[in-house]
């Protein structure tokens, strides 16, 4: 599998887009750009999302091979890696491909200290039921903190964080509609 970075690199030189073209548009520097073509730095979410604008792709895109298969039932040894150590979260996308889908559903594990590394927006709502330990979720000035067995349901539109404030990890189905990560 490809790794973010030479994705990156594929899309940008398919556009005929030099790194300070995309820099521009991703508002960062074109070293900042290498870095992650050259697998030297892994992105925020917010900084994949926009870059994944630029190219018209979703951020999941960065993640899948480019054969996927769409089988009715999906192992969780099938399941799709869409996360970074950044993040200290292991973010698998529980469906091999999401065209043509409604739902974009993550089996999410956050480690102690782990999250979103800042607040995005995309289009659509955000559901999920958290299975272990305590998710913290940051919607602008509002601050939540769901804990096993509940749930969450949101606009994607409001600012939002994410992250795991706890002693230890904590585990999220978490589903997104439409796919848009």
């Amino acid at each position: 599998m490809e790794s973010i970075g030479q994705k990156l690199r594929q899309l940008r030189k398919e556009a005929k887009l030099t790194l300070k073209q995309v820099a521009q548009q991703v508002d960062c520097t074109a070293a900042y750009l290498s870095q992650i073509e050259n697998d030297k730095a892994s992105p925020s979410i917010a900084t994949l999302k926009k870059i994944a604008q630029v190219f018209k792709v979703r951020i999941v895109d960065f993640f899948l091979d480019d054969a996927q298969d769409d089988p009715v039932v999906t192992k969780p040894d099938q399941f799709v890696k869409v996360s970074m150590g950044r993040w200290q979260a292991d973010i698998r996308q529980m469906v091999a491909s999401v065209s043509q889908k409604r739902m974009q559903p993550f089996y999410t594990v956050i480690a102690p200290g782990g999250g979103s590394d800042g607040e995005y927006t995309h289009e659509g709502e955000e559901f999920g039921v958290v299975l272990e330990g305590t998710l913290t979720l940051r919607m602008g000035s509002d601050l939540y903190r769901i804990k096993k067995g509940e749930s969450f349901y949101f606009s994607s539109l409001r600012p939002h964080s994410w992250g795991n404030e706890g002693a230890r990890r904590c585990v999220v189905i978490w589903v997104v509609s439409p796919p848009s990560w």
